[in-house]
């Protein structure tokens, strides 16, 4: 007896059911092969230039997901229709795949924030020459060449099967042979299916959870995550690019909002020159000054030794990220009062609607187009055009490879105001900011060979329990430290004659396998411990004074002495700046002025928000 059509066996249910789901990739067979080849080629070609980089380790299948949910999507769509749709999906995939490409080639990273954020300041001329760049023979023979190489192949194949022959190819192959394959190639599809989208659920769900985060510096920290999204293809990187340039723009306006308040009552000028040096990755306990056994400071124990230079005892930063520290250490806010950093003005706008003139030197936050989200997140608002128009009267135009640099671009702008004193302008009382590289990672890469002191077997008495490479490395890192005292007495040096008054913090510490943690840099994700909070938050800070300002302002200079021993976290650090310039504003809060008679020595101080660093330290 046979079946009738309305008496379908079991199996023949489960093969047209299998079929169904073969039918996406069937309907759109040369859209999934081609994109997919173009998704791995594309992950292959932006593969950092590094020996550590390794593809997403899920790429194969959780592209095949990607590509199948757009084919089952497209399924939606009538057939009239979905060829358009699917000509120009296509395009902006081979669009933005080759744009990603060919940005790696041109400036050595991928789609960034920073480089959408430069985008939208490219003018009509700088664009016509971007576009016009994309076509010279350097570019089609780089690796963009082989997605342009896809890409015509891809085209080949489309005018091809809307030929009189590709189109009875095609007819005889899809009648004939996916009839008979249909539920083998279900079968395999299934399988497919339910792998990939298991494999790659967590990522799915990471990246929603990026993308739903409210500010820049959130986003930070997710990346910090040990499960932190993988942007693996082009349209992610965009999304994500574009999700965060929403987020900065929305504190960039608050900031906007913020300058539009600043007052200044007066301002007596009461330091003619003050000098900020914020150094990068420094934790206290590899400074000689405070009891390291290495001699990583003989500069600044020098000063001291003079009796001009003041190291204070208890002071710790607000974060373990330099962008999250910028902002707190830049704006009048504090930790524990109302509202954002964003809510409040930024100090450098305070002095120069005062009357200073304000130079930011920084061998770190300028906009590059590879630049790290971390320095996007960080120096976002210092790069904004008008918020820096309103914050700085002098900048720094490129960074250097070590620190001595931005010595050279300081001569430069002091010769440069000599000059215009010369010429009949008066002198102004002055703000200098100098941001260091400091002992940033790559620490080998931060102090030049010829300065280099200390080697690998240097510690093999005190540090016996490290190999050979951990030797090497923490003689980098120390180094990096000796380099940056020669850097900051340098600073010191061209001040000795001027009425100036020295302020250093770096922004942040870090571990270089300190105790038994066995850990270099910093863990953000880790709940913060007595061990946490002393190797990474605990910093050196310390006054000088030039012979000059001791002498003119002996009660500035006392009450720096009597406040070396006081509490500190240095997202106040603005009020004694104010302070110091002596200007008379309602932004300024003497609780919050470490030299103030009034200072809070009792005010918590809640590292990352979340942590009494005091009752830690009980």
């Amino acid at each position: 007896m046979t079946l009738s059509k309305n008496n379908l066996s079991p199996l023949s249910i489960i093969g047209r059911l299998l079929g169904i789901l073969f039918r996406p990739l069937a309907a759109n067979a040369r859209f999934f092969v081609f994109l997919y080849v173009l998704g791995v080629v594309c992950a292959w070609l932006t593969l950092p230039p590094y020996k550590t980089a390794r593809l997403y380790d899920n790429l194969y299948l959780e592209l095949f997901f990607d590509l199948y949910v757009l084919c089952a999507l497209l399924m939606l769509i009538p057939q009239r229709v979905r060829r358009w749709v699917r000509g120009v999906l296509a395009f902006v995939l081979y669009v933005l795949a080759i744009v990603d490409v060919y940005c790696l080639v041109k400036f050595g990273s991928t789609i960034t924030p920073t480089m959408l954020l430069l985008v939208g300041e490219t003018d009509e001329r700088e664009a016509s020459e971007f576009i016009a760049s994309f076509f010279s023979s350097d570019v089609v023979f780089s690796r963009v060449g082989w997605l342009l190489l896809i890409a015509l192949v891809h085209v080949a194949c489309a005018i091809f099967s809307s030929s009189r022959v590709g189109k009875r190819l095609w007819q005889n192959w899809n009648l004939q042979k996916l009839k008979k394959m249909g539920a083998v190639a279900g079968l395999a599809t299934l399988v497919l299916l339910v792998w990939s989208s298991i494999s790659s659920w967590p990522n799915k769900q990471a990246f929603w959870r990026m993308m739903n985060l409210q500010t820049p510096g959130q986003v930070e920290a997710e990346l910090n995550r040990a499960d932190c999204a993988n942007c693996y293809e082009s349209p992610y990187r965009l999304a994500f690019s574009i999700r965060s340039n929403q987020l900065a723009s929305k504190q960039i306006d608050q900031l906007i909002e913020a300058s539009h308040r600043v007052q200044v009552d007066s301002c007596s000028f009461r330091s003619p020159h003050i000098v900020l040096i914020i150094g990068e990755s420094y934790g206290r306990h590899h400074s000689q000054q405070y009891g390291y056994f290495m001699p990583t400071t003989p500069r600044q124990i020098q000063r001291e030794h003079t009796g001009l230079l003041v190291p204070f005892t208890d002071v710790v930063a607000s974060w373990n990220l330099t962008s999250f520290v910028f902002k707190s250490l830049f704006s009048m806010h504090v930790v524990g009062q109302e509202g954002e950093w964003c809510d409040y003005p930024l100090f450098p706008e305070i002095f120069r609607k005062a009357g200073y003139d304000v130079t930011f030197l920084t061998n770190q936050f300028l906009p590059k187009a590879k630049e790290a989200v971390y320095d996007f997140s960080g120096g976002f608002f210092l790069n904004n055009p008008d918020l820096s128009a309103a914050m700085f009267d002098h900048r720094n135009e490129r960074t250097h490879v070590f620190d001595e640099g931005l010595l050279a671009d300081y001569d430069k702008m002091r010769e440069e105001q000599k000059g215009e004193k010369k010429e009949g302008g008066n002198a102004k009382p002055r703000l200098t900011i100098f941001h260091l590289l400091g002992q940033h990672l790559n620490y080998r890469t931060r102090c030049p060979n010829s300065k280099k002191h200390f080697k690998p077997e240097d510690y093999a008495e005190r540090r016996p329990e490290l190999t050979a490479k951990q030797r090497r490395l923490l003689a980098d890192y120390d180094n990096a430290c000796l380099y940056n005292d020669s850097i900051v007495d340098q600073i010191c040096q061209r001040l000795e004659s001027e009425e100036a008054i020295v302020i250093y913090m770096p922004d942040h510490g870090e571990e270089c396998y300190e105790g038994t943690r066995g850990i270099i840099c910093r863990n953000h994700s880790a709940e913060i411990d007595r061990d946490l909070a002393r190797y990474e938050f605990e910093i050196p800070f310390w006054i000088w004074c030039s012979p000059r300002y001791a002498a003119v302002h002996p009660e500035v200079f006392k009450q720096v002495i009597e406040a070396r021993q006081r509490p500190l976290m240095t997202d106040a650090l603005a009020h004694t700046l104010l302070y110091l310039a002596g200007i008379s504003t309602p932004w300024y809060k003497p609780e919050y002025d470490v030299l103030s008679p009034e200072y809070n020595e009792k005010r918590p101080r809640i590292l990352k928000n979340t942590t009494d660093y005091d009752k830690l330290a009980e």
